[in-house]
Formats: structure tokens, sequence, C-alpha cells
């Protein structure tokens, strides 16, 4: 079976038969079949969205109580659910996660890397409103200089990416 993060999947959501690796063409990875009705399983990406932000000319992070990265620090956000608009994900993600209203500004950019099934998309924003709270995904919502950003306590190395992104865009006007 193909596995990474996802579980491994053994039948087929269509017809219950059993689900085999094969390659079918020597240009693509190996897909899950269905032995039974010869259906392909495909094992799409999960999309997130995050928004980075100043906030007194510091960066807003959040403390995870979550796993993965269990108390480390990340700008908020989070998977987008089927059918959502990837700007109301990343708007509804900021409200949850560190109770502010924020306006996005612009695309920062679109992250992944090998073996990683989750497809990032991150926007700068701006606050509009709120008060800085944590929901039960955060231990703490703290705003960094960045000269104090704890990069050695980040939670991915997507984190540090957005954030050296963030910082270079600032740093130029």
């Amino acid at each position: 079976m193909i596995r990474g993060r996802e579980p491994a999947y053994r039948f087929c959501p269509g017809c219950g038969g059993t689900l085999e690796q094969r390659t079918l063409r020597s240009t693509e990875p190996p897909r899950l079949v269905c032995q039974a009705c010869g259906s392909i399983f495909f094992l799409d990406p999960k999309v997130a969205t995050g928004v980075i932000f100043s906030v007194n000319g510091g960066v807003l992070l959040v403390q995870r109580a979550i796993q993965p990265s269990y108390g480390k620090w990340v700008f908020p956000g989070g998977y987008v659910d089927r059918g959502e608009p990837l700007e109301s994900a990343a708007i509804r993600e900021v409200k949850e996660e560190c109770g502010l209203d924020v306006r996005l500004t612009r695309l920062l950019g679109v992250y992944s890397t090998p073996g990683n099934p989750v497809i990032l998309i991150v926007y700068v924003g701006e606050v509009t409103g709120g008060t800085i709270q944590v929901d039960e995904e955060g231990l703490d919502a703290r705003v960094f200089p960045p000269p104090e950003i704890p990069w050695d306590q980040l939670a991915f190395p997507s984190t540090s990416e957005v954030i050296r992104d963030f910082l270079a865009l600032t740093s130029r006007g």
C-alpha cells in the first residue's frame, strides 16, 4: 500500500473490493487500483491556507496545542473544507485560532514539499478587528518582533519559509 501521512487504504470506496498498488504509467507514481472493478483510488492532496500579518511591527504566531508539533509556533492557518473558497478558509482560520478579523491584502505564496500531502496557500493580511485570544488548538498567541522570532521553535519547515518570505516582502516596503 502507498503510505505516508495518510492511513493505509485497503478497500475500494465504490464496490468494497481489495485495492492493490499498481504502476499504470511510468511517468506517474504508483496508484491504488481496485482488483474487482478496476477503479483508481486517487490519494489527493490536502489544501490548507494560512495568513501572516504584522501587529505593531511584529509577526503574530500561535503556539500549537495539537499534534503534530505540539508546543511549537506557527502563523494562523488550517485545512480548507470541501467547497469552501480559499480566502474564506484563511479568514475563518485566523478568527478561530487567534480571535482576530483580517482583510487579505495579497497572496504571499503557494508551498509544497516532496512526500508531504499538504499544499499550503498563504496570504498576507491586515488586522481589522478582534482581540488576540486562542481556541482549543492553541496554547498561546503572541506578537514577535522580527529579532525575537523563535526560529528554533517553529512548527514546520514551511513556517520558517513563509516567515522569511513575509519579512523579505515587508523589508522591501
